[in-house]
């Protein structure tokens, strides 16, 4: 690649004011020693787009977006910087500088390359239009496609005569080494004759990004293997870095600010036809490194189109591997699944191009098909299977080589698992009452049983404990002093029900600043707190609340303490419903005990009912009257004792 100096673009800047080029694009007024208009990259109505001359820059205070007349023309015109520079030093009436002559004859003989597979493309066309062409153009028809089209992609046939091409362009001046390294020709072993590659075969040519043939690709009539075939790669043509259709879908993808990418030509031809002319193809090779550049010079997020059978989401999942260590700021991919067992051809034929649009809108984020991929390989109903899940999200998000995305991406992702967390810990510990009997309800079959304590009945249904704003209380004032907390025990606080909008907004306003800002110290949270409207809740708590003495609460107190503490009271906060489960079942089951059995079952209730009340107490870890109750339904029921399970969660 020719290299630039210092001086010669200098030069070029000298001659183009900013504000020139940039009006091409945007509607600029002036304001002061500045021009501002509406941001080319993002869609506004309040203009945050300025351009100052004198210090030869633009920027995007919308996008963030800032360069010089080089980057502009390279951000809005999909060209590389090489192609800016040749374009802006014909507008500036600078001569390009004389390459060195080891580069010269290396563009002399590629331009000998492209002079073969230019000339080749008229060859197709031609036999394409004749008599040996009749199949393939029957065939094109039966693929819906117009004579316009076939004209503008210069769709050509291949004859199935052994060296009809290779006889046309020798006539025309060319020899067979030129033919053999433009991928023209086959080669054979043992000193044979070469003979011509395509034969028999529907052409479709494939361009640079300035338009120039540079490859082929052919696809079968005669129901031969393979059915797509490419050129092979050559000094004009490498598979990894060329994009079909870039030169052609480059306008329409700027003007729309938007790309779409599919698996083959065909499709890229059909879509074109039906009016998404900003479509563009891999032709069939694994994602690189380098067409993924190509793809973002077009647009910050191409979508991409899989089939939706099991083929196109294996696809996709193949595809976010190799996307995730390229991921940089403002660049990434969308995914649009199709109907099943249709391609993007398939669906505008038989559906429409309307069809075909809605799958566009529905394309979802990276980070969505990421997370969809990992969750529903494996469940998370195990504390061993969320482990597994938590292992293999650190190992993917590691591979992200850009520190900012990826920062953002395992913000995410650990939001997205305190989610699936919540989610799944309401539905594990939320009780279900059983029925009782016609005109009877639990715990009240037999004169002198008292009913339960009366609950309240929250937005979920389930009856919230006499002591959960106590509970609910401690857990706030112990993550908000005690801030590591969360990320030690983020699973089980997610299962957390507190049943009372004002709690839930506080433990909103601290988890959230704790993902975004895992090293938080207490007095940062305490700022994120008094910054909310929940401010004065907390304020109360910390002033009024009889949970705020207790000893693991203290800044001072030993870490290891703070976590037994802690544990214990969730301990405490999961086994009372179960208790409360468990008493309402045994309810059910006394219609024949005897008065003593009563007496106990009422005593039993109280006891429940009185648990909550004193849990405040420093030793609120103790589990001990727990153990007991469990003992005593075993010993009504007639049940052998079991083992309460430790206080380990």
């Amino acid at each position: 690649v020719m290299k630039f100096s210092d001086s010669f673009l200098d030069d070029i800047r000298g001659r183009l004011l900013v504000s020139q080029v940039v009006a091409r694009r945007v509607a600029l007024k002036r304001r002061g020693r500045e021009f501002v208009g509406l941001s080319p990259f993002n869609k506004e109505k309040t203009p945050s787009f300025t351009v100052n001359d004198q210090k030869g820059f633009y920027h995007c205070f919308s996008s963030g977006k800032h360069g010089d007349i080089f980057g502009f023309v390279m951000e809005t015109e999909g060209l590389s910087f090489p192609e800016a520079v040749e374009r802006l030093a014909g507008e500036a009436g600078v001569p390009m500088p004389t390459p060195d002559p080891a580069y010269e004859r290396a563009a002399r003989e590629r331009l000998s390359l492209l002079d073969a597979t230019e000339a080749a493309a008229r060859v197709f066309e031609e036999e394409l239009k004749g008599r040996t062409g009749e199949a393939a153009r029957a065939y094109a028809e039966h693929r819906g496609l117009t004579e316009a089209t076939i004209e503008e992609f210069r769709i050509g046939y291949a004859s199935g005569a052994r060296d009809v091409l290779k006889a046309t362009l020798i006539k025309q001046g060319f020899n067979e080494s030129q033919l053999i390294e433009a991928g023209l020709l086959i080669k054979p072993d043992a000193g044979r004759t070469p003979y011509d590659r395509f034969r028999n075969r529907l052409i479709i040519p494939i361009t640079d990004v300035k338009g120039r043939v540079i490859a082929f690709g052919a696809r079968a009539l005669d129901g031969g293997e393979p059915k797509y075939l490419n050129s092979p790669e050559t000094r004009l043509f490498d598979k990894g870095s060329t994009v079909f259709n870039f030169a052609r879908a480059r306008g329409d993808a700027f003007d729309k600010g938007e790309l779409i990418v599919v698996e083959g030509y065909m499709d890229v031809i059909a879509l074109h036809q039906a009016g998404f002319r900003h479509v563009v193809a891999t032709l069939g090779t694994a994602f690189t490194e380098r067409q993924m550049d190509r793809l973002w010079q077009l647009a910050a997020e191409p979508m991409l189109c899989f089939d939706g059978d099991r083929a196109g989401e294996a696809a996709a999942a193949r595809a976010i591997d190799r996307m995730l260590p390229v991921l940089r700021e403002g660049r990434s991919f969308r995914f649009a699944f199709l109907p099943e067992g249709l391609d993007p051809d398939d669906l505008v034929r038989s559906e429409g191009p309307r069809a075909f649009s809605e799958c566009l809108k529905a394309a979802r984020p990276l980070i969505d098909v990421l997370w969809l991929r990992e969750t529903s390989s494996q469940a998370v109903d195990t504390p061993e299977r969320r482990a597994a899940l938590e292992e293999r999200l650190e190992r993917l998000l590691s591979e992200i080589g850009n520190t900012r995305v990826r920062d953002h991406y395992k913000r995410e992702v650990k939001n997205r698992l305190w989610a699936l967390w919540r989610e799944q810990g309401s539905a594990r510990f939320r009780p279900q009452r059983r029925p009782g009997g016609p005109g009877r309800s639990p715990g009240q079959g037999r004169p002198g049983v008292q009913g339960k304590p009366p609950a309240r009945e929250t937005r979920s249904g389930v009856a919230s404990l006499p002591s959960a704003r106590g509970f609910a209380s401690t857990i706030v004032l112990a993550l908000a002093h005690h801030p590591w907390l969360l990320d030690r025990f983020g699973e089980e606080i997610a299962g957390i029900d507190f049943n009372n909008a004002g709690f839930v907004g506080l433990l909103g306003v601290i988890t959230r600043n704790l993902h975004d800002h895992p090293d938080a110290t207490r007095e940062e949270v305490g700022a994120a707190v008094a910054a909310s409207p929940h401010a004065k809740l907390m304020q109360r708590l910390e002033r009024d609340s009889a949970f705020k003495r207790l000893a693991f609460l203290q800044a001072d107190t030993e870490a290891s303490l703070v976590e037994e503490h802690f544990r214990a009271l969730l301990f405490r906060w999961q086994a009372l419903p179960t208790m409360r489960k468990e008493i309402d079942e045994l309810a059910d089951d006394l219609a024949d005990a005897s008065e003593s059995e009563f007496e106990q079952f009422a005593t039993l209730q109280q006891q429940l009912a009185n648990e909550g009340s004193h849990h405040g107490q420093d030793d609120a870890g103790d589990h001990d009257s727990l153990k007991q109750f469990q003992e005593t339904i075993a010993r009504i029921r007639g049940e052998r004792v079991s083992p309460m399970p430790g206080k380990r969660l």
